[in-house]
């Protein structure tokens, strides 16, 4: 019986490149998969770098569809990736993924041979559950994060402090944890499409000393290097924006802990680099480290030069970490619009330092950002253009 895949939570220019690699893959692979619309397709591939693509696989994810997450990004929290730009030989390997995911016999075995795919690793616990691809091993011995479960809030966990259940004035808050909807998604403000980047550090006295997420911005650090403490440790290569290390971020915590001098950052020659960083495993986003420095940096404090009745919004979705699985929903209710602080917490009913650590690190990493509301003068710039000159005379 031949496979379904549907595509959905993209512009129509992507949809068409990967119709494309598609049909030449699936032709390779002996015309296997057949396409149907995303509400009829077994598997369905969703842009996650885009504006609406994590609210269609919401929606998707609540209605037990298997969902391919099309991302730059390298983890996705889809239960496969498609890794961009898309080709056919990319596609292939996906659906020849599927297939051994699924235990099904491997699509057109006289084929031409490829490279095996390596499944994503899954929980020593739980062997037999799907391992989200190239997603961070999971503390919990199953694939679904606590807010993706139909639970109520009574339900999470003990150590909760003081969820708030009192939703702010404008904000709907379901009465369970099921993902919202895909109407949410149309509320959601359009917002440029960004890479990720590590803003420069404010203004500070070039004496202060600085602590190792302080070292991790741009400019700071070039070269490789291994950087240890507490018996933990990280190479770095600054140049290529890159660390190898644990691939959970809390085991990393006393990295940051105390000042941090440039004589603690040891150089590492070609040599060395090739064999200790073959031993820590896949090279990781360096922007992931500096994200999760700034998430402890506040210890529930908003950083400094921002102001904590602003309000902030997402100007692209984050990559969650399954450790924090309550930024999920964080991020969810941030992704609604522009929102202050106070509001954020209730929207997500997660404790107000929570929240504050949450949005500390999206804003150093340029996830988020404070929200500005256009000026009068600004919108009348605009109208003085040349009919605005001529409607003048």
């Amino acid at each position: 019986m031949a496979r379904t895949l549907g595509f959905t939570g993209m512009d129509s220019a992507t949809e068409s490149a990967l119709q494309a690699a598609f049909t030449r893959a699936n032709a390779e692979l002996g015309a296997q998969w057949r396409l149907l619309p995303d509400s009829d397709a077994d598997y369905v591939i969703v842009d996650m770098d885009s504006m609406y693509g994590p609210m269609s696989w919401l929606r998707l994810h609540a209605s037990g569809k298997q969902v391919i997450g099309l991302t730059n990004a390298p983890r996705t929290q889809t239960h496969f990736r498609l890794a961009q730009p898309v080709d056919s030989d990319g596609f292939k390997a996906l659906l020849r993924e599927i297939d051994a995911a699924s235990g099904a016999e491997p699509s057109a075995m006289n084929a031409r041979p490829e490279a095996p795919i390596t499944p994503a690793p899954a929980s020593p616990a739980d062997t037999d559950a799907p391992v989200p691809a190239g997603m961070t091993p999971a503390p919990q011995p199953f694939d679904q994060l606590p807010e993706e479960l139909p639970r109520t809030l009574a339900e999470e966990d003990a150590n909760s402090a003081d969820p708030l259940s009192v939703p702010a004035a404008g904000i709907t808050v379901p009465a369970s944890h099921e993902p919202p909807s895909a109407a949410v998604a149309q509320v959601v403000p359009a917002a440029p499409s960004i890479e990720p980047h590590v803003p420069a550090s404010p203004s500070a006295g070039q004496n202060a000393p600085k602590s190792l997420a302080d070292w991790l911005r741009p400019g700071q650090l070039h070269g490789r290097m291994r950087f240890e403490r507490a018996g933990i440790t990280v190479l770095i290569d600054a140049d290529q924006q890159q660390y190898f290390g644990p691939a959970n971020l809390k085991p990393l915590a006393p990295l940051f802990d105390g000042p941090a001098e440039r004589d603690d950052f040891r150089p590492v020659d070609s040599g060395e680099w090739t064999t200790q960083s073959a031993a820590l495993g896949s090279p990781q986003p360096l922007v992931r480290l500096a994200w999760y420095g700034a998430l402890l940096a506040g210890k529930g404090r908003l950083g400094p030069g921002h102001e904590a009745d602003a309000r902030y919004q997402l100007l692209k979705w984050p990559q969650t970490e399954r450790e924090f699985p309550k930024h999920f929903r964080i991020a969810t209710a941030m992704m609604k619009g522009p929102i202050t602080l106070a509001e954020l917490a209730q929207a997500s009913a997660v404790a107000l330092e929570e929240v504050t650590d949450f949005v500390n690190a999206n804003l150093v990493t340029g996830f988020a950002e404070r929200y500005r509301e256009s000026s009068p003068d600004s919108d009348n710039a605009k109208g003085a253009g040349l009919f605005g000159r001529l409607r003048g005379r």
